[in-house]
């Protein structure tokens, strides 16, 4: 976690705008399999460690922070949130199942790229039900 929210935040300091910290920050975050975190950010745990869950703080501040700026810029959509983009990392990183596709690794950048497309603002689609936090995915990995 620590090395995504720094990923996170060096993208917000150091890219031209928030789109282009949103998309390097995504392609870091692929590269560091974020979407191993995803059980560690849920409430399944018997007992949550204090540690982690202020780590996980830490980081959804990180990629908020961007998503926002992004937003206030009119470069990211309005209806979506850290969750949305958490669910779509966890699931366009995971391998697909079986061992016939080994390297999978190759189709990763472009579905995030597809992705990313999808984020820009304007939005060309109305999304159903509302944007995904964080504490959304608490209640949702067991």
């Amino acid at each position: 976690m620590d090395r995504a929210t720094q990923r996170a935040e060096a993208a917000l300091a150091e890219e031209p705008d928030a789109f282009a910290a949103l998309r390097r920050f995504v392609f870091e975050a692929s590269e560091e399999r974020i979407g191993a975190l995803c059980p560690m950010l849920s409430d399944a745990f018997t007992e949550p460690d204090p540690a982690v869950a202020a780590k996980a703080e830490h980081l959804e501040r990180s990629i908020n922070s961007i998503m926002a700026r992004g937003q206030r810029e009119g470069l990211v959509r309005d209806d979506i949130a850290v969750g949305d983009l958490m669910v779509a990392l966890t699931q366009l990183t995971r391998p697909l199942p079986g061992a016939a596709c080994a390297d999978f690794d190759r189709f990763v950048n472009r579905h995030l790229q597809l992705f990313l497309d999808g984020l820009r603002a304007p939005a060309r689609s109305q999304l159903e039900g509302t944007a995904a936090t964080f504490g959304d995915l608490k209640g949702c990995i067991k």
